[in-house]
C-alpha cells in the first residue's frame, strides 16, 4: 500500500455531533427537574437522552417508559407523543449513534492522504468512540436486542459502510479488485472494534494512545504489504 505524505490537520469538532443526545450523558443521580414546554426537536432530544442514560444503565430488556418519563422530567403521555414506544426510542438512538461512529472512520480517513497515519485516525475514531462517557457504544456493540431484525441491521450497517469507506482507499491505493479491498476493509474493522472493547473492559490495562499505537501499527504492518508481488 502506497504511502503518501502530507500535513495533518486535525479536524475541527462537529457542534451538530457534539451536542447531540449521544455525545455527553449527565449523572444520573437525579432525575431531571419538570419544566415548561420546550419547542418539539429540544424535547426530543430532552428525551432521547434521558433514554440514552437508562438503556446504557439498564440494557434495552430492563427499562421501562416509567424509567425514561422520570429521567427526562415528562409525563409519559409526553413522551409517547413523540416515541410511540420503546423500540422506537432504542432505534432513534442507534440510528444517531451509527451515524456518529461511521461520520468519525469518514472524518478520519479524509484528515490525511498519509496512508499510515489513515490507518491510525481510523483506529484511533474507534477506540475514542468507545470511550466516550456517554457509554453509546453499547448499545452497537453490546446491544441485547441483536436478535431484533431492526436492530441487527442497524449493527450490520456500522460494520458495511465503515469497511465500505476503508475499502475505496485500500482499492485506490493497491489496485487490488473490490471484493478483496472489501474483506481486507472488513477485517480492520472488526480487528478494531474488538481491540477498542477489550481495551475498554481495562482487561488491557494501556493508556488510549498506547493501545492505539499497538493495534493501528498490526493493522499497517499487514496492509502495507499490498499489493503483492510475484515473489511475495
Amino acid at each position: 500500500m502506497r504511502t503518501h505524505r502530507c500535513a495533518v490537520v486535525p479536524p475541527d469538532p462537529d457542534p451538530a455531533v457534539t451536542s447531540s443526545a449521544v455525545a455527553q450523558t449527565p449523572h444520573l443521580d437525579e432525575p431531571r427537574p419538570r419544566g415548561g414546554r420546550l419547542p418539539r426537536r429540544e424535547r426530543r432530544e430532552q428525551l432521547l437522552g434521558a433514554a440514552l442514560e437508562v438503556f446504557v444503565r439498564q440494557g434495552y430488556h430492563a427499562a421501562a417508559m416509567d424509567d425514561i418519563a422520570e429521567r427526562a422530567g415528562v409525563s409519559k403521555p409526553v413522551l409517547y407523543q413523540h416515541f410511540p414506544g420503546k423500540l422506537d426510542l432504542y432505534l432513534a438512538l442507534l440510528d444517531l449513534s451509527c451515524d456518529a461512529i461511521i461520520d468519525n472512520i469518514r472524518t478520519a480517513l479524509e484528515s490525511t492522504q498519509d496512508n499510515k497515519m489513515r490507518v491510525t485516525a481510523a483506529i484511533d475514531a474507534f477506540f475514542e468512540y468507545v470511550g466516550s462517557d456517554s457509554g453509546t457504544f453499547r448499545l452497537v456493540f453490546e446491544s441485547d436486542l441483536t436478535n431484533e431484525a431492526e436492530v441487527r441491521q442497524r449493527v450490520d450497517r456500522v460494520t458495511t459502510e465503515c469497511a465500505s469507506l476503508i475499502a475505496q482507499v485500500i482499492h485506490e491505493d493497491t489496485d487490488l479488485p473490490g471484493p478483496a479491498a472489501n474483506l481486507l476493509a472488513v477485517s480492520l474493522v472488526g480487528m478494531a472494534q474488538v481491540s477498542a472493547r477489550f481495551w475498554i473492559s481495562d482487561q488491557a490495562g494501556l493508556a488510549r494512545e498506547h493501545a492505539v499505537a499497538l493495534v493501528s501499527g498490526l493493522a499497517w504492518r499487514g496492509i502495507r504489504g499490498y499489493p503483492k508481488t510475484d515473489d511475495a
